[in-house]
């Protein structure tokens, strides 16, 4: 039986805005998401919705909505850019009553004991993402403005895939639950993934659409991995750090800086 929120229960929403928008917007936002969030098929503990509009004027989206919920423990993301801020509240609904589905799908799988294996394929998203594009900051003018050292789940690709899909993120750094490698997931196609390791081992079997890079990571130093992204205009690396020999993920963030994923000790 999924779990419903408790009758009057009403999630914290809290609303974030940066740059101009016309007044009101922010109560608009979370009336909206308060609907949403109230059908849930699994209570939301809490909510935070980013609004902001870039001020770049040749920007082509200019507005983004972004929500970051606590689905029952569980975390979910949201991130869309669009024309208006009216048009990127309507992706935002979309994307969030995709997210509360998928989640839901996923705890009726692990309550029912069907394989997860079984359900992967089905619960990834394959539609388009409508995600913000960079501000193109020159090369010379990036830094990195967030660090992130975080403990690497345990878990297998198939696992891999849909929490990053759940957080909507491009890639999700992990350990390899069988080879107990530093690895990382991403997008290789619309449908498809691909995995990357430290030292690339013989995995086992795999639900999602998945090729394995053969080569290991490059060993680096942060220096050598912002100039390989910026000769290659990957919108993230993943390298070898060249004193700890652990995987590290150096990205570009919307803003057009950098952020740094590394494992925790």
């Amino acid at each position: 039986m999924v779990n419903k929120p408790m009758t009057g229960q009403t999630p914290e929403v809290r609303i974030e805005i940066q740059g101009d928008l016309p007044p009101g917007t922010a109560e608009s936002a979370r009336s909206a998401m308060l609907a949403v969030l109230g059908e849930a098929p699994e209570p939301v503990l809490s909510a935070r919705i980013r609004l902001t509009r870039m001020a770049d004027p040749a920007a082509e989206r200019p507005f983004l909505a972004q929500a970051n919920l606590d689905v029952n423990g569980r975390l979910a993301r949201a991130h869309v850019a669009a024309g208006t801020m009216t048009e990127a509240l309507d992706l935002l609904h979309d994307r969030i009553v995709l997210q509360l589905a998928r989640l839901s799908r996923h705890s009726e799988v692990r309550r029912e004991g069907v394989p997860e294996s079984d359900e992967y394929k089905r619960l990834l998203r394959t539609e388009p993402t409508h995600r913000p594009h960079h501000c193109p900051r020159p090369a010379e003018l990036r830094e990195v403005v967030r660090h992130k050292s975080v403990p690497l789940p345990r878990e297998t690709p198939d696992q891999a895939a849909f929490e990053m899909d759940a957080m909507d993120y491009g890639f999700r750094l992990f350990s390899e639950l069988t080879t107990g490698e530093d690895s990382v997931l991403y997008r290789a196609a619309p449908t498809g993934y691909r995995l990357a390791q430290v030292h690339p081992r013989q995995l086992g079997a795999v639900a999602i659409p998945l090729t394995v890079s053969p080569f290991p990571a490059p060993r680096l130093n942060l220096v050598n991995a912002k100039r390989r992204m910026d000769t290659l205009g990957q919108p993230f690396v993943f390298f070898t750090d060249d004193i700890t020999g652990r995987g590290n993920v150096l990205y570009r963030r919307y803003d057009g800086h950098y952020g740094l994923i590394t494992p925790a000790e």
